[in-house]
């Protein structure tokens, strides 16, 4: 298969992820949670494109605007805040980057793309929320430390679905690998 060709479903995959899942975040029994994080630090692994980086944040700000407006979406979290999801993804982005020399087929690899994957979601969380705190105009009289208490709780259904996304990819990844090298290894008489 041409390196073109793998961009492209690549590309197709990842957008149509996010697409089919970004409305509702935490998912419920109909939906599934929302995999943007997860997408771009597959992004960042998988395609590695500056110009892919930017079409998945517009991609992201398209749902986001349809849902609100069309959706019937709550827009409580669009403020000037939304503007950090930028560093956040970017955050998972580069973090999925720097994996990209990791072999697929090596435990220990995975288990790098997995921390680091656990590392820049924590990151993004943080990056995220903090921005939220600061620049939403609608935490005036809370503390920092009672909000960091109350979104705490999130971080583990944030941490659980970015990894579960990743590594069902990557478990794909190698299913992939092993199947394209089965089908063209020789074959004994």
């Amino acid at each position: 298969m041409t390196a073109n060709r793998t961009f492209s479903l690549s590309a197709v995959a990842l957008m149509g992820l996010m697409a089919a899942t970004r409305f509702h975040h935490f998912g419920d029994f109909q939906t599934l949670p929302d995999a943007s994080l997860a997408v771009f630090f597959l992004a960042g692994l998988f395609i590695s494109r500056p110009t892919f980086f930017a079409v998945l944040l517009l991609e992201a700000g398209l749902i986001d605007f349809i849902a609100i407006r069309y959706g019937g979406v709550s827009g409580w979290c669009v403020t000037p805040a939304y503007l950090f999801l930028i560093p956040a993804y970017g955050v998972q982005w580069l973090a999925g980057y720097g994996c990209r020399r990791l072999s697929p087929d090596n435990a220990a690899a995975v288990a790098a793309t997995l921390l680091a994957a656990t590392a820049a979601t924590t990151l993004a969380f943080v990056i995220s929320n903090l921005g939220f705190y600061g620049f939403s105009g609608r935490f005036g009289e809370m503390s920092l430390t009672e909000y960091a208490i109350r979104v705490a709780r999130y971080l583990p259904s944030y941490l659980g679905t970015t990894l579960a996304y990743t590594g069902l990819a990557l478990a794909g990844r190698w299913a992939v690998r092993h199947w394209r090298s089965s089908a063209t290894a020789p074959t004994t008489p």
